[in-house]
């Protein structure tokens, strides 16, 4: 069997998952810090040992266990860290429905939400709205359609920008749902992009979509990487701060 590709991770700070890390036994409701939450229990065969990080996607602790270890040891984990767990699920901001006059961000500008029974297709996003068409039931899987399919185009386009520049072409260029990063490179030459990217202001993407294409020539974090990256994007600090800060609320919104 091949062996797994994992993907590299940007520059933000955010843990990657490996993708043989399966589900264990789902979740289970937990209280911490006076707060209602669940944990969503992992096995992964690459850990070495129990790993604790929260999911601000779904508000959720999530704890990985290494193939021999136990519930018990990583209740423990938890409890020993359980302000610090507390502190964070405290600070996530509110989550975003997706719904009918609620507001989202695209290229970083606040869009309303109209459903527009009359309209033919889709959606059409406008200047300051997104109007979608059809039954109201189907309109937040419409919303999520059109920013996944607007992220796709204009995500591509700047990577293959970016990638012509140091001479690379990508493999293939993907669009997902991710909740642990924001961009990746796998060894063979595919692109990754999460679709909420495409809420972020334009200098985000751009830092993102060039740390990923600087991994064509560079399959590491080391000192020439760097280069190719701060020579395609000037955009480093003030993209990390901005996703630190504001990625969470991007993961929030469902």
């Amino acid at each position: 069997m091949a062996a797994r590709q994992v993907p590299r991770r940007i520059g933000a700070n955010v843990p990657v998952v490996p993708f043989d890390v399966e589900p264990h036994d789902g979740a289970e409701p937990v209280v911490i810090g006076g707060l209602q939450t669940s944990i969503l229990w992992r096995r992964s065969a690459r850990a070495r040992r129990i790993a604790l990080r929260i999911d601000p996607q779904g508000g959720r602790i999530v704890i990985t266990l290494p193939p021999r270890g136990s519930r018990k040891a990583g209740l423990a984990l938890l409890r020993g860290h359980e302000i610090w767990v507390a502190e964070r699920l405290a600070a996530l901001p509110a989550p975003v429905i997706i719904a009918d006059g609620n507001e989202i961000p695209i290229f970083g500008r606040p869009h309303r939400i109209v459903h527009d029974p009359s309209l033919r297709g889709g959606a059409i996003i406008e200047r300051a709205a997104i109007r979608i068409g059809g039954h109201p039931e189907f309109l937040a899987r419409r919303v999520r359609d059109a920013l996944h399919d607007l992220a796709l185009r204009e995500l591509s386009a700047q990577a293959r920008d970016k990638a012509a520049h140091v001479g690379a072409r990508p493999a293939a260029i993907r669009v997902k749902d991710t909740r642990t990063r924001w961009g990746s490179c796998a060894a063979n030459g595919t692109l990754m992009f999460s679709w909420r990217l495409i809420m972020a202001p334009s200098f985000v993407q751009d830092y993102v979509v060039a740390h990923e294409a600087a991994h064509l020539r560079h399959m590491n974090h080391g000192p020439d990487f760097w280069r190719l990256a701060e020579m395609l994007t000037p955009h480093r600090v003030a993209a990390t701060s901005w996703l630190a800060a504001e990625g969470p609320g991007l993961l929030r919104i469902s």
